[in-house]
C-alpha cells in the first residue's frame, strides 16, 4: 500500500462524511486505504459512517475501527498505525476536504526527497484564508512569550516576533519548518519506526507538534507544501460553550506537557515557575472569559 489516511470520527456525521467523499470520488494513481476510527461518539454517526460506505468496506478501502472509550485523538490515530504497513501515513482531520489532486502531489514530493520525514499541505479556512497552525515553529520560552503577550499580532511580520505561525514568510511558497498540524500531515513510515507513535499523554493538541520535534531530533526534514491544499472547516465539530471549556483546558494543557517533555530540563527553575504561571494564568483567563461571554 502506497498510502494509509487515517481519519478520527467524534459525532461529525456530516463533516466526516464530507471528507471521505472528498478523497474516494476522485481517481488516484496510487494505492490507498482509508481508517475510520471512532472515539465513542455514541450519537450513531459511527453507524450511519458505515451505512453510507458500506461498498468500500468489502474490499478494504475503508477500514471500521470502533473506539469504546475516547482516549483522545493520539490514541485513535495509534489504533490504525499499529495496524498500516503503507509506505506513508496521512494523518487528516474529519473537518477537511482534499482539493483536486493534493494527495498525489505530497506523495511525489516526499519520493522526490527521501530526507523529509513529515510534509504538509496549504490548509485554508473556509474564507479562503491561510489556517495559520499549518506552518508553526515549536513553542520554545520565547515564542509562546510572544504569542502570549499579543506582540505576534502586533507584529506579525516581524521575524522575531512572528515565528509562533511564521506569519512573515510566504504562504505560497515550500520550505521548511518545525511543525505540522495534525489536520493534515503526511509522515514517511520509516520515520514512524524511527521515532514512535504520537504520545497519548496529549488529548488532543500537542501530540502533532511532539511528533515534529521527535522527527527532528532524528533529522528528519518537516516541509510546508504550498502547492497541494485542503480546506480546513475549523472549530465546526466543536460548538457549545462546555465542549469550548474543554478545548481551552485541554489547549493549554498540552503546553504544559510539551514544555515539561522537551523544555524543562534546559532552563532554570526561575524560568520554569514564569512559565507555569504564563500557561495556567493564560488557561484560567480564557476560561473565564468563555464562561461569561454572551
Amino acid at each position: 500500500m502506497d498510502l494509509s489516511i487515517i481519519i478520527v470520527n467524534y459525532r461529525t456525521y456530516e463533516l466526516t462524511k464530507q471528507t471521505i467523499s472528498s478523497i474516494i470520488t476522485k481517481e488516484h494513481q496510487f494505492t490507498y486505504d482509508i481508517y475510520l476510527i471512532d472515539n465513542a461518539s455514541n450519537d450513531g454517526s459511527f453507524e450511519k459512517l458505515q451505512k453510507d460506505f458500506s461498498k468500500e468496506s468489502p474490499g478494504g478501502l475503508i477500514k471500521f475501527i470502533a473506539n469504546s472509550q475516547n482516549k483522545g485523538f493520539a490514541h485513535a490515530n495509534n489504533l490504525a498505525l499499529n495496524q498500516t504497513n503503507a509506505s506513508y501515513i496521512l494523518l487528516l482531520n474529519s473537518d477537511t476536504i482534499i482539493i483536486g489532486d493534493c494527495l498525489e502531489k505530497c506523495l511525489t514530493e516526499m519520493e522526490k526527497n527521501a530526507s523529509i520525514g513529515a510534509l504538509g499541505c496549504k490548509v485554508v479556512l473556509e474564507d479562503g484564508t491561510l489556517d495559520k497552525a499549518c506552518r508553526r515553529s515549536f513553542p520554545d520560552v520565547d515564542v509562546s512569550f510572544y504569542r502570549m503577550t499579543g506582540l505576534s499580532k502586533l507584529f506579525p511580520n516581524n521575524e522575531r516576533f512572528g515565528r509562533y505561525n511564521l506569519t512573515y514568510m510566504d504562504e505560497d511558497k515550500t520550505y521548511e519548518v518545525d511543525s505540522l498540524v495534525g489536520a493534515f500531515m503526511m509522515v514517511r513510515s520509516t520515520a514512524i519506526e524511527q521515532v514512535g507513535l504520537l504520545d497519548e499523554t496529549f488529548f488532543m493538541y500537542g501530540e502533532d507538534i511532539d511528533w515534529c520535534y521527535r522527527l527532528k531530533e532524528k533529522g528528519w526534514k518537516i516541509v510546508y507544501y504550498s502547492d497541494a491544499k485542503i480546506v480546513h472547516y475549523k472549530g465546526a465539530s466543536s460548538n457549545g460553550k462546555k465542549q469550548k471549556n474543554k478545548l481551552i483546558y485541554e489547549f493549554y494543557r498540552a503546553m504544559y506537557i510539551f514544555y515539561n517533555k522537551h523544555y524543562k530540563n534546559k532552563h532554570s527553575i526561575i524560568i520554569t515557575t514564569i512559565t507555569y504561571l504564563g500557561i495556567g494564568g493564560m488557561c484560567g483567563l480564557k476560561l473565564f472569559l468563555n464562561i461569561f461571554k454572551r
